[in-house]
């Protein structure tokens, strides 16, 4: 994938999970663009996988640039930052790593999830509370 195609790629994603949820990750953005598989993204998840740059499909310089690209994207359209934290799930309080060299601000940006201002117009995200579950 050269980096337009990455470019493409990487925004129609965002564009599909903001329309649909109201936010986007980079670990889904990952995922929708092909280049971390759902059974991976899960073992990494589990705890068997000791940071999630290792089980995807792309060199770390590609990496760079597809999360680079998800801050461009984000800025441009005016999404909001919000930090999670992630855990492993099944285990109290255990933080799992995202990158190789475990720096600070890289993780972080794995971490940061955009969340969109304008209202969610999905037909689930109209319902009611208790509205259809």
């Amino acid at each position: 994938m050269n980096n337009q195609d990455a470019i493409k790629k990487v925004n129609s994603a965002i564009d599909n999970q903001i329309r649909q949820r109201g936010y986007t990750a980079p670990v889904d953005v990952l995922m929708e663009i092909g280049v971390l598989t759902r059974q991976k993204y899960e073992e990494w998840r589990n705890g068997r996988v000791d940071y999630l740059e290792r089980v995807c499909t792309t060199n770390l310089h590609k990496l760079a640039f597809i999360m680079r690209q998800i801050r461009v994207y984000a800025l441009k359209n005016g999404l909001k930052p919000s930090l999670s934290q992630y855990r492993q799930w099944g285990a109290k309080h255990v933080p799992l790593r995202f990158s190789k060299s475990g720096d600070p601000r890289i993780e972080k940006w794995y971490a940061t999830h955009f969340v969109s201002g304008r209202q969610n117009t999905s037909p689930k995200a109209q319902k009611a509370p208790g509205e259809g579950e």
